[in-house]
């Protein structure tokens, strides 16, 4: 595993997937499959796993339901892994208030998004940020994912925050603005991890010194997916075999996010023969991708 604690801070590198939420026929949370696909992703070697993302349909989601998502993955991890949960409100308070009473037994941390729909300015970021972290009683990873929030956190703002609240110990950069990232590894404190938001530029992010990933992909293929991270994490000069496994799952990255996320995960993992290809509404299955999708996993020899 990639991930260690220094100083009694959790610094979280290498392959985060972030786990989606299966759903039975009738629209209920299957949470025995759940409970497979979390054991699965540790078994093949997930670095770290966050739930009740993006990928996760968490907005479709009952806050019962969300905390028992929670408490069944605290029991199936068993601490064998760091365990980051997802807290989408868009209002400080609200947010503050979540953090405050989520079940927290057993999740190292809270991914944060930036608030959506509000277009708060990069003070407003600042002024966000610094309050739940004076106040949250777990660490926060900060999600930075502007095509969702309408706002886009920059740099500076980035790393005037990680200079400031202690308690918040990175960020999920899904800007895809390679650039701006970039900016953010190379200002960051050290015990401030950088994480790419993105799968199709993980690699070019950890050639630029990111610490991670937290993947979609990854809910299908763990272990080729986090061979690839380990690799540029701990053998940079093997980067002709990372960028092999980068390429592999060149065709198939567009089509995981041409219909939606995670409608094209999910349509990846019913073909695997992994879950019920099973959304909630406003999401639904994908349509024109699926037998592209289908050509492409042949290519790859995955599917006969």
């Amino acid at each position: 595993m990639m991930n260690n604690i220094s100083n009694d801070r959790l610094y979280l590198r290498g392959l985060g997937t972030a786990v989606i939420t299966p759903f039975n026929e009738d629209m209920s949370v299957d949470y025995e499959t759940l409970r497979s696909l979390i054991e699965r992703q540790i078994e093949e070697d997930a670095d770290f796993l966050v739930i009740l993302g993006t990928t996760a349909e968490t907005p479709t989601l009952s806050e019962e339901e969300q905390d028992k998502i929670i408490e069944l993955a605290v029991e199936v991890n068993r601490g064998r892994v760091p365990l980051v949960a997802g807290i989408s409100h868009n209002g400080t308070l609200r947010a503050l208030e979540r953090l405050q009473t989520m079940p927290r037994k057993g999740v190292d941390a809270a991914l944060v998004v930036c608030p959506y729909y509000n277009k708060p300015s990069q003070e407003g970021l600042y002024q966000h940020f610094r309050t739940l972290s004076e106040n949250s009683p777990i660490p926060i990873l900060m999600y930075n994912v502007p095509a969702r929030t309408s706002v886009n956190m920059l740099p500076e703002t980035t790393i005037r925050i990680a200079e400031d609240c202690p308690n918040i110990i990175g960020i999920k950069e899904a800007s895809g603005i390679v650039s701006q990232i970039d900016l953010v590894i190379k200002r960051k404190p050290s015990n401030f991890c950088v994480l790419a938001g993105d799968d199709t530029i993980t690699l070019p992010i950890l050639a630029l010194g990111g610490d991670g990933v937290i993947s979609v992909i990854g809910n299908a293929f763990p272990k080729k997916f986090g061979e690839m991270v380990r690799t540029m994490l701990t053998k940079p000069e093997r980067v002709k075999d990372a960028l092999e496994i980068h390429h592999y799952f060149k065709e198939l990255y567009p089509l995981l996010f041409a219909e939606g996320n995670p409608a094209g995960v999910k349509c990846l993992m019913h073909q695997l023969g992994l879950i019920k290809e099973v959304l909630r509404l406003p999401l639904v299955p994908v349509s024109e991708s699926r037998e592209q999708m289908r050509d492409v996993l042949k290519e790859m020899n995955v599917l006969d």
